[in-house]
């Protein structure tokens, strides 16, 4: 465990990681409170699992790059630390599962030999920024968003203004209008414009799945690209500033949307100007110099290949050139066959694979002579499967396989609904115009939410008292294109057995009674939300249930509804003290980036040692609000106007808020330090007195 210490050159990851390992051994002594660490840890990349005693660990894929070298380690970190199991996910990270939180430290720096990273994967971060996996390709991309969405990710990633957000952060970057990042279901989306020949982006505000919906808010018809930056930094501190912090379901950018409305947020954003690091960030974004290759269209002797090349090969915009989708069954590839198909394919594609939003792959930049090749290899082992992107590749998130919040099986009763249509609607593999995706719960992971189909698990109770496994059916959701989107209907729910028969009726309406040419979610419109739901009726009748039906997909006993449990025990600690000792953390981070002439980034951690120690004291007095700007001015009320904290004159509000009023400059950075340090060593003896008084 001591070796990384000294092999890893970025000292900044160094120290990331020896402090995981550190705050790991006094979370095991105690001295953390579980949630404090719960919070910790997922911000770097460690989520608890169903299973207890063992996390699932998510690896940042930014825009879901990663090399052979990359794709290679993260096989062999699977091997060394988990199961050998690669999972692809729908934000372009690869999870593995099974992992002792002990050896988490070192897997990370095993990576990081790599440079691939878990920072801010989970938790209450800017997550993964995703893209188009065809950006740099794509042949009707107005340029290659490429660029953008790294520098997004290398700006924010330890950013003091995200590390501990109310809630997460999604952003996307898509190619073309066409949209296939889903700006609309993101709290920041990227659509790339030009305008009288400068490069800028169509930006979306608010969206997000999860339990309740939410379409993005135009934000921007063009914002120009050297905007993007300094716009996404004002936007986070609105959000960490004036986000809900201690109701989980209400903490998303898109309640904070509904509850004081685009106008007055675009207010509190402009207002963040003057503080911003940069009024503007140019993003050096050079364009794929390739030269064409003579070739002629491929043609194929076979109707497996010929299938193969019609529904998951497209032409890219560098002459010559073709884009491989492959399908990966549940986004599941083991570590020995990915090093296998690295050694096999990486004399005829590109070193830059990329993740897809559907669990997949996309190879890129293979010659026309080669494709066959690539099939080849590809069948080999067992990843030509045509229909990459289409209906019959049904995304799923894992499920009760290992989340703590799934209900019922999305894995095996995907690969049961993958049966229906390549048995009976086999045509269906040249049809990317109507998806299915299926999450374990509510909280939409799969993507249920914007589905023409869409399926989430869920539980019913029969007549004899019993739980079954339950699917509810969701219709009529659907991309759009161009930052549209639509959020599908919840109709019926029904037992998870009867999937299949709701899937073959579902398809067998549709392709009776559709009009040419007519798009699924276009048919749900005309025949309306009642229609479907008297269409599967049927299904929901319980009276008819066999013991087969309590037995979820994948299982062998009876189904129950059960959340796993977690993977450590409680401990009781004073969470006052914990909070004080966070902010004389924050201060040692505010002096060193201080030192360091990291300005901007200084100001920020004195700002949160104001934050962190006024809601210490707060508490200590009952007192619980859900914003930072609540703490703000609840301190104000409970503490300054009481007389028991003075500021010469001024209010605390006042005193904080002049992170917003002043440039980033080392005179402001110097004084802010000074006067947070005042303030929290003022707020611990507060603090100790009122101990000793209570004693």
């Amino acid at each position: 465990m001591q070796s990384f210490r000294t092999e890893l050159e970025n000292p900044l990851v160094e120290k990331d990681i020896v402090d995981l390992e550190r705050k790991i051994r006094l979370f095991r002594e105690g001295q953390i409170h579980e949630e404090k660490f719960r919070s910790l840890r997922l911000a770097r990349g460690v989520y608890g699992q169903r299973q207890q005693g063992v996390q699932m660990v998510r690896i940042k894929l930014p825009y879901g790059k990663m090399t052979f070298k990359q794709w290679k380690r993260i096989a062999d970190i699977s091997d060394e630390y988990s199961t050998g199991n690669l999972h692809l996910t729908t934000r372009q990270d690869i999870q593995i599962h099974f992992v002792s939180l002990d050896r988490t430290p070192e897997l990370w720096a095993n990576l990081e030999k790599d440079d691939i990273t878990l920072r801010e994967a989970c938790g209450n971060t800017v997550r993964n920024v995703t893209a188009s996996p065809t950006a740099g390709i794509d042949p009707q991309e107005p340029f290659d968003v490429t660029p953008y969405a790294d520098a997004t990710f290398r700006y924010f990633l330890r950013n003091p203004i995200c590390q501990e957000m109310g809630r997460k952060f999604k952003m996307s970057f898509s190619s073309t209008d066409e949209d296939t990042a889903l700006a609309y279901m993101h709290d920041l989306g990227f659509i790339p414009k030009i305008q009288d020949g400068q490069r800028g982006f169509k930006v979306y505000v608010g969206g997000g799945l999860g339990a309740q919906p939410a379409l993005a808010h135009l934000y921007y018809e063009f914002l120009p690209a050297n905007q993007l930056i300094p716009t996404i930094e004002a936007v986070l501190r609105i959000f960490d500033r004036h986000g809900e912090r201690n109701s989980r379901h209400k903490a998303r950018l898109k309640f904070l949307l509904a509850k004081i409305g685009l106008d007055e947020f675009k207010r509190l954003v402009e207002e963040e100007w003057t503080a911003l690091k940069s009024k503007t960030f140019e993003i050096e974004a050079p364009e794929n110099e390739v030269a064409p290759l003579a070739t002629t269209e491929p043609a194929f002797d076979s109707v497996e290949l010929t299938n193969w090349y019609q529904s998951n090969v497209f032409a890219q915009k560098q002459a010559g050139y073709y884009g491989v989708f492959v399908r990966v069954p549940l986004g599941n590839i083991r570590s020995e066959v990915s090093r296998s198909l690295i050694e096999q394919l990486s004399p005829y594609v590109a070193d830059d694979v990329r993740v897809t939003i559907n669990q997949g792959l996309l190879l890129r930049f293979v010659k026309g002579e080669d494709l066959q090749t690539v099939y080849t290899i590809l069948a080999a082992h067992g990843f030509a499967q045509a229909g990459a992107n289409s209906t019959a590749n049904i995304t799923a998130c894992p499920g009760t396989d290992t989340c703590n919040l799934a209900i019922s099986d999305s894995t095996s009763i995907s690969l049961e609904l993958e049966k229906v249509i390549q048995n009976e609607f086999p045509d269906l593999i040249f049809n990317n115009d109507l998806l299915i995706k299926i999450s374990g719960c509510m909280n939409a992971c799969g993507q249920h939410s914007m589905a023409h189909i869409g399926l989430h698990g869920s539980s019913m109770k029969a007549p004899d008292k019993r739980v079954l496994p339950a699917l509810q059916v969701l219709l009529g959701g659907a991309t759009l294109g161009d930052g549209q989107g639509r959020v599908a209907d919840k109709v019926i729910k029904i037992p998870s057995k009867r999937g299949p028969q709701a899937l073959r009726w579902l398809l067998s309406d549709y392709d009776a009674n559709a009009e040419e040419g007519e798009y699924f979610h276009n048919y749900y419109d005309r025949q309306g939300e009642k229609y479907f739901y008297g269409l599967l009726k049927p299904l929901t009748d319980l009276t008819t249930v066999v013991d087969s039906d309590f037995v979820d997909w994948g299982q062998t006993g009876a189904f129950a509804t059960e959340i796993g449990v977690g993977e450590c025990a409680s401990v009781i600690i004073d969470l006052v003290a914990t909070l004080i000792f966070e902010a004389e953390e924050k201060y040692d981070w505010a002096k060193a980036a201080f030192e360091e002439g990291r300005y901007a980034d200084s100001i920020y951690h004195s700002y949160s040692v104001f934050v962190s120690g006024a809601k210490a004291l707060l508490l200590d007095k009952s007192v619980n609000v859900s914003t930072q700007h609540a703490v703000i001015k609840e301190f104000d009320k409970q503490y300054v106007e009481t007389g028991e904290f003075t500021f010469g004159g001024k209010t605390f509000t006042e005193k904080t808020l002049q992170i917003n009023q002043n440039e980033p400059s080392a005179e402001f950075a110097a004084r802010f330090l000074a006067e947070a340090l005042e303030f929290i060593q003022r707020a611990r003896s507060v603090r100790e007195e009122a101990v000793a008084t209570k004693a």
